[in-house]
């Protein structure tokens, strides 16, 4: 699969709250960064996004007494997994990892910094209709294919990727660039979506080419 200069990579959440030793760690979480790192420099184009949560995001179980992480309830947009409070705004956990060395990323996107809704895509919050301003930031740029590495595979990589292809972009999940949570079978649940929707998942050695 080659890269062109109308491909971009969008780097999915590389926080330390979601690396080993953070409150929402998913295993392996910093091991990506080794193949992140490997193929960034074949892209011309990098996006980063961050998880930014207000202290009491409704998506922390801690805002819901009685509740206990990984619970689900049900709010106005529809089931909300509960998660521990993770990537609060301005505090160390939010910030992405210290190894992360993409110092040519174009755009910093935060996501998830309205209290009431949740924001796993990179494209849209929760709801399915509150955008982020991805889609447009593509658009004016001419990026037409999307490449997605980061955590967690199951949950903000897919659904980036799941909105990636409904809004018409071209859409590759990078897979050993990649970890998952596996919440309940959420692995398998998003492999057969990715199926359906035309979402391509490759390892990162069937990557070639360079930006131009």
């Amino acid at each position: 699969m080659r890269i062109t200069p109308t491909d971009v990579l969008i780097v999915v959440d590389l926080q330390n709250d979601f690396c080993p030793g953070g409150q929402l760690a998913v295993a392996d979480g910093d091991s990506i960064l080794e193949p992140i790192h490997r193929i960034a420099p074949r892209f011309e184009h990098i996006v980063l996004t961050q998880d930014w949560h207000p202290p009491d995001h409704t998506s922390f179980a801690n805002s819901h007494p009685g509740k206990k992480p990984y619970d689900s309830i049900a709010l106005a947009y529809g089931p909300q997994t509960l998660w521990p409070t993770h990537c609060v705004q301005g505090t160390h956990g939010a910030e992405f990892h210290a190894d992360l060395r993409l110092n040519r990323a174009e755009l910093i996107l935060r996501k998830g910094f309205r209290r009431e809704i949740d924001s796993y895509s990179a494209f849209f919050e929760n709801d399915r209709i509150t955008p982020t301003g991805l889609a447009g930031y593509l658009r004016e740029r001419g990026l037409t294919r999307t490449f997605f590495a980061g955590l967690a595979y199951d949950f903000c990589v897919g659904f980036s990727a799941l909105d990636a292809r409904r809004l018409g972009f071209e859409a590759v999940v990078l897979r050993d660039a990649c970890r998952a949570i596996d919440l309940n079978g959420s692995v398998t649940q998003i492999d057969l979506e990715f199926a359906q929707a035309g979402v391509a998942v490759v390892q990162c050695a069937e990557l070639s080419g360079a930006a131009a």
